[in-house]
């Protein structure tokens, strides 16, 4: 079953939609979960030539919610395998969801996800990947010899672009949390499914096209390290009190220290910003003491 997620994109939607439902292993049911409540989604949803559910939420769940929601609607119904999409990315192809099922039975994995790749420009990385100590930002990159009969990145997978889940999975991993809104929800699920043993991974032979977004990962060390910094205040206090929220969970504690490094040093050796280090102190104390309020409460 494929859950989608949207809030006010319709003609991205609309595009998304048509490569999620134009599969050659045609999807069984399609869920949509539209976080504005749009009787034009509602519209678009129901003229999809597949069997099809439309969620309307009159509150904005945000995508962690939303995906909640629309997993936990595919569990009550009985879906055995859960494929994630959203509204401004699209799988690169119709043979995305065949080939994750492939890389899936054959590595006997738990969840599978595409290489996560820019819409414009499909060998470049949307978002920077670590392999080892040295940083990625090419697809081609992510390939330790020449490819040959390589298919899988095991342990690292950019949720939810793409993503496929097994019931079962989503069973002992569970669904994301409906507080973190948007930014860091996919990083939450993450590291449950590092704690869970769970057999995860990489496709490397198939992808999901999504907006570039490595632009918010600024390089600092010599590019030894990154801090993430985007441009929209709203999406910073989204990303930082997320993460300090995150660094707090088991598993991710010994980072802490690593963290008020990097970003310390981002903000006052490289941005001479003494008051956005304040502030990213300010919404990281924020997410460690699950105080979860929105911009301006």
């Amino acid at each position: 079953m494929a859950v989608v997620v949207t809030h006010r994109r319709l003609e991205q939607l609309r595009a998304s939609l048509d490569v999620v439902c134009g599969q050659t292993r045609p999807v069984d049911h399609l869920v949509v979960v539209d976080n504005a409540d749009e009787p034009a989604v509602r519209e678009l949803v129901e003229s999809r030539p597949v069997e099809a559910t439309y969620i309307g939420s009159k509150h904005n769940l945000g995508g962690a919610g939303g995906f909640a929601l629309g997993m936990l609607h595919a569990l009550a119904t009985g879906a055995d395998l859960v494929w994630c999409a959203d509204d401004d990315g699209r799988p690169e192809g119709p043979e995305v969801l065949a080939t994750l099922l492939t890389c899936m039975d054959r590595h006997g994995l738990a969840e599978v996800s595409p290489v996560v790749c820019d819409l414009d420009d499909p060998d470049r990385l949307a978002f920077p990947l670590r392999r080892g100590v040295v940083w990625r930002r090419r697809r081609s990159e992510l390939f330790t010899g020449d490819g040959t009969g390589e298919d899988l990145l095991p342990g690292i997978a950019s949720l939810f672009n793409g993503a496929l889940f097994t019931a079962d999975c989503l069973d002992r991993v569970g669904v994301p949390d409906l507080r973190l809104f948007i930014r860091g929800d996919e990083v939450e699920v993450h590291r449950r499914l590092v704690r869970s043993g769970l057999p995860f991974g990489t496709c490397l032979t198939t992808a999901y096209l999504h907006p570039q977004g490595s632009d918010e990962f600024k390089p600092i060390l010599g590019g030894r390290m990154h801090t993430q910094f985007p441009d929209d205040p709203v999406k910073r206090h989204f990303t930082y009190r997320n993460r300090g929220y995150v660094l707090t969970q088991p598993g991710n504690r010994r980072l802490i220290p690593q963290e008020i490094l990097r970003f310390g040093w981002y903000f006052l050796i490289s941005r001479r910003d003494p008051a956005g280090f304040r502030e990213w102190l300010r919404l990281q104390r924020m997410g460690a003491g699950e105080r979860f309020e929105k911009p301006g409460a």
